[in-house]
């Protein structure tokens, strides 16, 4: 499991550029061979790298992996997991990608190309239907080379191997729910180098660093044990139902104030807001880590662009650390 042998920098409004190394894999109960969300029709390949393909199949399983000119060929371990590595390949495309074990799969309309991950907060997740002149944006997408895939959002102590999702070529009908900046940035690469480009997002707003850096490395540091401290009497504290039923104590009595208000012309009163289960979300150390990111791990890539900083602001000293603590676990 090696990352990627190359590593660019591209100035772009402050964007960090980063690379993800691992591989992933997960258990499969069937027996069949299956594939990540990330190898589907209209998939990336990373141009002139040994990209990983990876999946689950019966344990001792041979599995093999045919695309271009080249065979490859794999037996999965004792918990159904298997991966190998393609030969680099140049830009170009498109390919079918052939898996083959006791069943059959094949991916097509596979392109070779850029691969970047789109990762950050709210500025990064703010979708083209949001940007100015979206209209305009959407129907000059007719990008049938650039490829888009988004990472719904999980925030979880559980490292994730997969998620629900799958590769779909840049069009008016695609690209509106899409990462504004991912756009922006994978269109001028594609524009510069007239080359496959594929887009990866996995941005959360409001996300806070320490959530997209694993728990262990956070130990590891002083500067972090408060931090640490304070989730640990969250996660032992929390009640979520008793949070709820709280909620609906409040929702109750809002409608009371509503109907009264109504009754006296008087306007009504704020609707109360429904509690967020800290636990799930996007603040918990380790839980974007886990839920968002580690599901891509592995999967061949140039870099990362990263946009946003804002959750951690009141935090500025210990960030400055934090910051580049995530950037280096991301890259190694």
């Amino acid at each position: 499991m090696q990352g990627l042998r190359r590593f660019s920098r591209i100035c772009f409004a402050g964007l960090l550029v980063g690379w993800l190394t691992l591989a992933v894999l997960q258990p499969n109960v069937h027996g069949d061979v299956r594939m990540p969300a990330l190898f589907t029709d209209h998939m990336v390949l990373q141009r002139d790298q040994a990209d990983p393909v990876w999946g689950w199949a019966e344990a001792g399983e041979k599995v093999t992996v045919v695309v271009g000119d080249q065979t490859k060929t794999a037996t999965a371990n004792a918990d159904g997991k298997w991966q190998l590595k393609l030969d680099p390949m140049p830009a170009g495309g498109p390919l079918k990608l052939v898996i083959e074990g006791k069943n059959r799969i094949e991916i097509n309309d596979v392109l070779v190309g850029e691969v970047w991950v789109c990762s950050g907060q709210s500025n990064m997740q703010l979708a083209v239907n949001s940007a100015k002149d979206a209209d305009m944006v959407r129907s000059a997408a007719n990008y049938p080379r650039i490829r888009l895939i988004t990472v719904p959002q999980v925030g979880t102590q559980q490292p994730q191997d997969d998620f629900k999702g799958a590769w779909a070529a840049c069009s008016a009908e695609t690209v509106g729910n899409f990462s504004a900046v991912g756009f922006f940035f994978g269109r001028q690469l594609y524009q510069t180098l007239d080359i496959p480009i594929g887009l990866i997002d996995n941005s959360w707003g409001g996300s806070s660093c320490e959530a997209w850096v694993r728990r262990d490395l956070l130990k590891e540091d002083a500067i972090y044990q408060p931090l640490l401290q304070r989730w640990e009497e969250t996660e032992k504290s929390y009640d979520q139902k008793a949070a709820q039923e709280k909620f609906q104590k409040q929702l109750a009595a809002w409608k009371e104030k509503v109907e009264a208000a109504r009754q006296a012309g008087k306007p009504a009163p704020r609707r109360p807001r429904a509690p967020r289960n800290p636990l799930t979300g996007q603040h918990r150390p380790a839980n974007l880590y886990n839920g968002v990111l580690k599901p891509i791990i592995g999967y061949g890539i140039r870099g990362a662009i990263w946009y946003q900083g804002e959750s951690n602001a009141s935090r500025a000293y210990q960030y400055r650390k934090l910051f580049p603590l995530m950037i280096q676990s991301w890259r190694d």
